[in-house]
């Protein structure tokens, strides 16, 4: 491997598979003109939501978030993209990592985006009655 290559190997990049991609609006803010992190985390909550109804084939629900980490804040016209990647998958329970990516308003290359924060959702699967089924059925 040339230096080269492990330079490029170094530079900062999502993990997991592109689930949500939106934009930052006015009326998501805080009082001081940041986009909210309830805002970031409803987001990362749908997404791994939907990544954890691909792998379960139906109905989930989020119940615990075991770590979040807010890197820095997000301004108004950013470009959101939630990332997610299945990490476990338990009997009943799916384990996703979330990231969220943003580039700025102004932003022209992939090169301007940064990572804002992360975190492990924990999720079961539910049958049409609201309750914990298997992910996968025998």
């Amino acid at each position: 491997m040339t230096p080269l290559e492990n330079d490029l190997d170094d530079a900062p990049a999502p993990r997991g598979q592109l689930t949500l991609k939106l934009l930052a609006s006015r009326q998501d803010t805080n009082l001081y003109g940041d986009i909210a992190g309830g805002w970031l985390v409803n987001q990362m909550d749908q997404a791994a939501e939907l990544a954890a109804g691909r792998e379960a084939g139906g109905r989930t629900a989020t119940v615990a978030i075991e770590s979040m980490d807010f890197l820095s804040p997000v301004r108004v016209g950013a470009t959101v993209s939630v990332y997610t990647q299945v990490q476990e998958i338990g009997r009943s329970s799916i384990k996703i990592d979330v990231e969220v990516w943003v580039r700025p308003p102004l932003g022209r290359t992939l090169e301007e985006r940064q990572k804002v924060t992360e975190a492990r959702f924990v999720v079961v699967a539910l049958d049409d009655n609201g309750r914990i089924r298997a992910v996968h059925s025998d």
